[in-house]
């Protein structure tokens, strides 16, 4: 029995030893430089944003939500020019193009926003020269940006003028439909000088079929629908934003809206280059994807009157 005691004291101590030496080896290898505590797979977590219960990015992730992604991850998370960079794709550096190379005489700088780049620093954007913005509101009828509020109001407590924008998705429902959606959350217009017209976004479908399963007729027909219903609802012209190509393929170069819409024209170049039929010149032109502080940066055709102009009635 003695004998019995004095092995199982040696097991025990063996045992010891061997998991004081598993313990030991596991603190040196967390130690290494480069250590992963991520499972396998997350490779990119430290570049992901972090969230509050509330869903709210906090302020030190502001600057990683700047640019907007690749493509929308899934229905309701386009943005304005979504599309364009996936059909076109963005080859500038952000820098805004030079004013006489471009033919312009005066210019007023503007952003455009959306749920990518969480809550905005609008006193960065007013320092560096941007005094206009247009927020993301709607998409199809089922999604309202989560951050509307604070880039809305955001942007006009700064002093910007500032105004909303509906991505559409003619393939989900009606031009009327999606016009009342969008006038009925954050898309209305009131006379008070810093609020400008809504804004249709018609570009490539970054969901599917490039023109959304619409024949040019068809698809005119749903922009004239949209942009009457959006007249009748707040007395103002849509401006109606759009490349050149995506046009052309997907309306036939309809000449129908530019006597009546304000153009509002992507292309990531030097230079706005050919219009859309119908249009002699354009109100605001997205020059570039990734301009500093968030990503889309645009110029509006004229001066600081000119856009207040266009904001009271114009």
């Amino acid at each position: 029995m003695p004998s019995f005691r004095s092995g199982t004291a040696r097991h025990r101590r063996g045992l010891a030893a061997v998991v004081g030496m598993f313990v030991s080896l596991l603190a040196l290898v967390l130690a290494l430089p480069g250590a992963a505590t991520a499972a396998p797979g997350d490779k990119e977590a430290s570049n992901t944003p972090t969230t509050s219960a509330s869903g709210n990015h906090s302020a030190k992730d502001t600057e990683g939500l700047r640019a907007n992604p690749k493509a929308p991850g899934k229905r309701g998370e386009a943005w304005m020019g979504a599309g364009v960079q996936m059909h076109e794709a963005d080859s500038t550096d952000g820098a805004a193009p030079d004013k006489e190379r471009a033919g312009l005489a005066a210019t007023v700088h503007g952003v455009d926003v959306s749920s990518h780049q969480g809550n905005v620093a609008w006193s960065t954007l007013w320092n560096s020269g941007v005094r206009f913005a247009y927020v993301k509101a709607t998409e199809s009828t089922n999604y309202k940006n989560p951050y509307f509020t604070q880039q809305y109001n955001g942007s006009y407590n700064v002093g910007m003028i500032r105004g909303a924008y509906h991505f559409a998705t003619p393939n989900t429902s009606s031009g009327a439909t999606q016009a009342n959606y969008f006038a009925s959350n954050g898309g209305g217009w009131s006379k008070d000088g810093k609020t400008l017209p809504g804004v249709l976004d018609i570009e490539y479908n970054p969901y599917g079929a490039t023109c959304y399963g619409l024949s040019q007729s068809a698809m005119v027909n749903w922009i004239k629908d949209f942009t009457s219903t959006y007249k009748a609802r707040t007395g103002r012209d849509a401006v109606i934003y759009t490349t050149t190509n995506w046009w052309t393929q997907c309306t036939g170069n309809s000449s129908a809206f530019g006597n009546t819409n304000p153009l509002w024209i992507a292309r990531y170049a030097s230079s706005p280059g050919t219009l859309p039929a119908g249009w002699g010149f354009y109100t605001f032109w997205q020059y570039t994807s990734s301009g500093p502080t968030v990503g889309d940066h645009n110029y509006f055709n004229g001066s600081m009157d000119r856009l207040k102009v266009l904001a009271n009635n114009g």
